[in-house]
């Protein structure tokens, strides 16, 4: 079992399920895109041993029209289950992600939603600004196998040139403001006050957001934290400059003192592509407040708003993932606790 889940279940799909549903359903076959992606450590090639204790294990993502979804999905699965060997490559097709059929329909437009928030690719800037960027992940990231209607592999593409330049600058401007305003500025503030609860979360949001900014720049979505310092690592330019920074900041035995001086040393490298790019102007070189800090990436902020366009000028990008928690508190609202429980991994005691 050396291979990747995925390669395994790209080969379950072709070998075993896809001629099954090209015999018995060629018509909804050729109206649905198929593949892995969207949730999961393994649609993120992220997955280990410490994943596979829920939701693992061969798995096909189906993505097709929402009434074909609702009219059809059910007798698919069970007419794939019916015609299914007990395992595959020593996977057992009776425990794991999709107990069963190993393959999970979805409706196109449900998925959409929970994840970007719309059904559609993107048409304005503000609908640009309303996408959470750890989920457009979830739309791009995996495999398409089959998609013989094209539409979903055709709403991966929009993403593919990463956003528009005026959504890109917006949304840099509002991570240059919350890395120093939010995280550089407070967290001097609580050190003067001894107040170490403060630091602590100032600190880490700045450091997530310091590096959220390296992919804006780099012009590379980032994924939700859990996966942020594995992509980190694929950034062309700024992951060398930044990660021994990162490195040493967040290590217990860096002080505190130490650890705001390495995120204005990330400041400085931010706000040095920055001009490098083209995005702000050549400036001489500031000092930070004794009791402000180095404010330095406020500078660039307000520099990249006066310049973007009139109608998102005061549009707030939206980050973290809210379609997501929107779907899964439905989803956790209509399941028996004990199953939750189960999910969860917890056990009485």
């Amino acid at each position: 079992m050396s291979e990747t889940i995925l390669a395994v279940s790209r080969q379950f799909f072709r070998e075993i399920v896809l001629p099954i549903l090209e015999r018995e359903f060629p018509t909804e076959t050729a109206q649905t895109a198929f593949g892995l992606f969207g949730y999961g450590s393994e649609a993120y090639l992220q997955d280990d041993e410490y994943s596979r204790d829920h939701h693992w294990g061969l798995r096909i993502d189906a993505l097709m029209p929402a009434d074909l979804f609702q009219a059809r999905q059910k007798v698919i699965v069970q007419t794939v289950q019916a015609h299914l060997p007990a395992t595959f490559q020593g996977y057992s097709l009776r425990s794991g992600h999709i107990a069963g059929a190993g393959l999970a329909p979805d409706s196109l437009p449900a998925f959409l939603r929970r994840t970007i928030g719309i059904e559609h690719p993107p048409q304005t800037y503000a609908e640009w600004l309303a996408l959470p960027e750890e989920d457009i992940l979830h739309i791009i990231n995996g495999e398409v196998w089959h998609d013989p209607s094209g539409r979903f592999t055709a709403l991966r593409q929009s993403f593919q040139h990463h956003y528009p330049e005026p959504v890109r600058l917006r949304r840099i401007a509002h991570w240059c403001r919350y890395f120093s305003g939010m995280g550089t500025y407070a967290l001097k503030r609580a050190l003067l006050r001894n107040n170490e609860f403060y630091a602590v979360t100032r600190f880490a949001n700045a450091l997530r957001l310091g590096v959220q900014l390296a992919f804006l720049l780099d012009r590379r979505f980032f994924p939700y934290d859990k996966w942020l310092i594995a992509y980190f690592a694929r950034l062309p330019r700024l992951y060398m400059p930044l990660y021994p920074l990162v490195e040493e900041a967040v290590k217990l035995s860096t002080s505190w003192e130490r650890k705001l001086e390495l995120l204005d040393r990330m400041a400085d490298i931010l706000d040095e592509t920055l001009i490098a790019d083209g995005i702000i102007r050549p400036h001489p070189k500031f000092i930070g407040s004794p009791t402000s800090g180095y404010r330095l990436l406020e500078h660039a902020y307000a520099e990249i708003i006066q310049a973007v366009p009139e109608e998102i000028k005061t549009v707030v990008p939206v980050w973290d993932q809210i379609y997501l928690e929107q779907f899964h508190s439905g989803y956790v609202n209509g399941l028996d606790l004990d199953a939750w429980d189960a999910l969860l991994g917890l056990h009485p005691a």
